[in-house]
């Protein structure tokens, strides 16, 4: 495909510093590839000169393909193509005399911090979790910020600030003792070193000749002083952003640092990518319109060549249960009418908690779905144990759920117990619940390991014969009670909020479970073992569907869905509180919020639906929400909400009556 104007000038432009302002969908990515291709072929920059920085492994890798695809393997020898986090660690590596460091450094993750911070804190503190978390991203965001512990208690006002800033200081001399490193040292330690050594500064601005950044937006004080401090007064780079889709400000991101191009580089050249390749004009013209409603330090209009499309909707439902079988009925007769693949749809939500309900609905009425950027329900840790339990209760030579469960909640069978119980069931031949319950057991162990392991076997063997013979759903419910699960997901979890989720979680799956033995889902009661069947299949298609183009409806958070799109998008809990947040209308931060509103509408390719709910319940009160201001922003010349919607006359009812006929007859001979 031909570049345009726009996208040409961004890539031929390679005397100084460059801005490109990529709108939703406009190819920015085909910028930077070529751009990089035009360097190495056109300017005769060898490819080990240049470095593309972007903010995820995924991005990278695509990058790095789509450049060996243009160039092939000999020609990109040497390109540069990673994290942000990644080139930071390659230059601690390469300097690590000069920062003063043992070269065999250790790197923290974010649960090694954690346990160094609860340790050094026990007497202040005690453990309480919430602190520890706040302390945490406290230090996280000092960093990001440039601020040293020695800075930090020059400049800290509140008893609090004090306290932290002392905790930050012993943490960092613990980190150094260690020779250790976190993930935010491994931008804040080169972009200091850079800053204050000349030498290594000029080294590695003649290693890297030209610069590209992706997701320019979303970049923190740390990483845009990086990137000044790399390309230095010669400024030979490419920044690729939108200020209109920078969504992680709680991540540090400073869209602001757009502007901060301008200041730091007056000769800045500016280029706007404003053509749409994705989406419809009406579509564009309603994200355009809800936009403008923030500030902007540089003015862009998307446009598109595909038609102006079908107007956007709004359903009206009377609560949550209600929405989402709303959106499945809807979707279901959309994709009938339209002979469309499930893959075709996305359901887009705020917060991970709404896909619950969709979930569901989608699961009962048998339509392929894959959750991305928020774990799906059977991907999280409490509803894979509870799955484990009731996999043994039908099924007690299921070695893999014994293994999960036999020690969770704690029972005191540590991991010596279960290798010698693992060999023993290996010399027998059988299952490890088989050894478990063998005569010989006695020979391989004693004390309170033997008794832990036979009074966890008969415990099994009771719940199962009661569950299988008797009441299912009382077995379960006992079940649940006797491990006291949810006494130990409050002392496990990180906050008493994330261990009230997690039980959440687990009636949901009592609920599904319920409904199952019931018959409510099909109408015939089903027996255990096929109501554990039944969830064990939708758990192996929801893993077994990685493949990018497995026909399935997309189930995602606004945040995940950025960089993609689909034909047709659902944008579902339209309601203020959801959408804006109420933590954000709290906080004052409504533009964001409209930032995260504006990717959701640039998804779509040719039709949106908006949901909401007149009822939803919130923390066990029923509230009524009002719609979200967002929806009143939108051009309403190019909305139909559902109570304001005109009958379709005679003639439109008997063409859509023609076009279900025509689909049926082709579902009915084989076709799609």
């Amino acid at each position: 495909m031909k570049l345009n104007d726009g996208q040409e000038q961004a890539v031929k432009y390679i005397s100084g510093p460059c801005l490109v302002l990529a709108g939703a969908g406009s190819g920015k990515t085909r910028v930077i590839t070529n751009k990089i291709a035009y360097l190495v072929r056109e300017c005769g920059l060898p490819a080990r000169q240049i470095a593309a920085v972007t903010f995820t492994n995924k991005a990278a890798r695509e990058m790095k393909e789509r450049v060996g695809q243009t160039l092939g393997k000999k020609e990109a020898r040497g390109l540069k193509v990673s994290t942000f986090h990644t080139m930071g660690l390659s230059i601690i590596k390469s300097e690590y005399r000069s920062i003063g460091i043992k070269p065999g450094f250790s790197l923290f993750d974010d649960k090694d911090t954690f346990a160094l911070l609860k340790d050094l804190t026990q007497e202040t503190l005690d453990g309480d979790k919430e602190q520890l978390f706040l302390l945490q991203s406290c230090i996280s965001n000092w960093k990001n910020d440039l601020i040293l512990p020695e800075q930090l208690q020059k400049q800290a006002l509140s008893p609090g600030e004090v306290e932290f800033a002392k905790v930050y200081l012993e943490y960092q001399t613990h980190l150094r003792a260690y020779n250790a490193l976190d993930f935010d040292d491994l931008i804040l330690i080169p972009t200091l070193l850079l800053k204050s050594n000349e030498q290594v500064r000029q080294k590695w601005q003649n290693k890297i000749k030209y610069l590209l950044v992706d997701e320019y937006q979303d970049t923190n004080t740390s990483q845009y002083e990086l990137v000044r401090l790399l390309v230095g007064e010669r400024a030979r780079f490419t920044v690729v952003g939108d200020d209109d889709q920078s969504i992680y400000s709680w991540r540090g991101a400073k869209p602001q640092n757009l502007a901060l191009l301008n200041k730091d580089f007056p000769k800045l050249r500016l280029i706007k990518l404003e053509q749409n390749y994705r989406s419809s004009g009406r579509i564009l013209h309603s994200a355009n319109i809800l936009i403008q409603n923030n500030p902007h330090v540089f003015e862009k209009k998307l446009f598109s060549e595909l038609g102006y499309g079908e107007p956007l909707r709004v359903i009206i439902a009377k609560n949550e249960d209600h929405e989402a079988e709303r959106v499945v009925a809807e979707l279901l007769a959309h994709k009938f009418m339209k002979g469309t693949h499930f893959k075709d749809y996305a359901v887009l939500y705020r917060g991970n908690h709404q896909s619950r309900l969709f979930e569901k609905l989608l699961m009962s009425n048998r339509i392929p779905y894959k959750i991305s950027g928020g774990m799906s329900f059977f991907g999280r840790t409490e509803v894979k144990d509870i799955m484990a339990y009731l996999r043994l209760l039908v099924n007690q030579d299921d070695d893999n759920a014994l293994l999960r469960v036999i020690n969770t909640p704690t029972r005191g069978i540590g991991r010596v117990t279960l290798e010698k119980l693992g060999s023993f069931a290996n010399q027998l031949g059988c299952s490890i619940f088989e050894a478990a319950c063998h005569d010989q057991l006695h020979s391989v162990l004693s004390g309170k390991a033997l008794h832990n392991i036979q009074q966890f076997t008969r415990w099994v063997v009771e719940l199962s014969d009661n569950a299988n013979r008797g009441d299912g759903i009382s077995a379960i419910r006992e079940m649940i009670k006797t491990i006291q699960y949810e006494e130990w997901l409050y002392e496990t979890s990180p906050s008493p909020k994330a261990a009230e989720m997690a039980m959440a979680n687990i009636s949901t799956l009592f609920g599904w479970v319920s409904d199952m033995l019931e018959g409510n889902e099909l109408d015939t009661p089903m027996t255990l073992q096929e109501v554990v069947n039944r969830l064990i299949l939708r758990d192996m298609m929801e893993r077994g569907e990685e493949d990018e183009d497995a026909d399935q409806v997309q189930l995602m958070t606004l945040h995940a869905s950025k960089g993609l799109e689909f034909p047709y998008v659902f944008m579902v809990g339209m309601e203020e509180g959801l959408l804006p947040h109420q933590s954000s209308i709290d906080e004052n931060n409504i533009e964001e919020e409209r930032r995260l509103t504006y990717v959701g509408i640039t998804r779509a390719q040719q039709e949106l639906f908006f949901t909401l709910s007149k009822e939803r319940r919130q923390y066990g009160e029923v509230i009524q929400p009002e719609p979200s201001r967002f929806l009143y922003e939108l051009p309403q010349d190019d909305i139909v909400w559902e109570h304001k919607k005109k009958k379709d006359s005679a003639e439109v009812r008997q063409q859509k009556g023609q076009i279900g006929v025509a689909n049926l007859r082709n579902i009915l001979s084989g076709g799609n």
